[in-house]
């Protein structure tokens, strides 16, 4: 598995009043969403990398306007099974 560190400087979680811990689960399900949207990457990695539950994730995306019936999961059920 591969890991990616991003650094916020301190008066960013200052003026968001977010915490170390709230901010880095913001950057994963911010990451997961565009591998998501964008990179057609499965609900389940998806939730995995955002570590939430899929119920969960499907909520995520559906509080960011973003509809899980878009995409082809036939095809990417297909894909999936060959990745197996």
């Amino acid at each position: 598995m591969y890991q990616v560190a991003v650094k916020i400087p301190d008066a960013v979680l200052h003026d968001t009043h977010m915490t170390e811990n709230q901010s880095e689960q913001l950057a994963k399900k911010i990451v997961a969403m565009h591998y998501y949207l964008h990179l057609h990457i499965s609900l389940v990695y998806c939730a995995q990398i955002a570590k939430l539950s899929e119920e969960d994730f499907i909520k995520y995306l559906d509080e960011n306007h973003i509809s899980i019936s878009n995409f082809d999961y036939k095809k990417q059920f297909q894909e999936e099974r060959n990745n197996a």
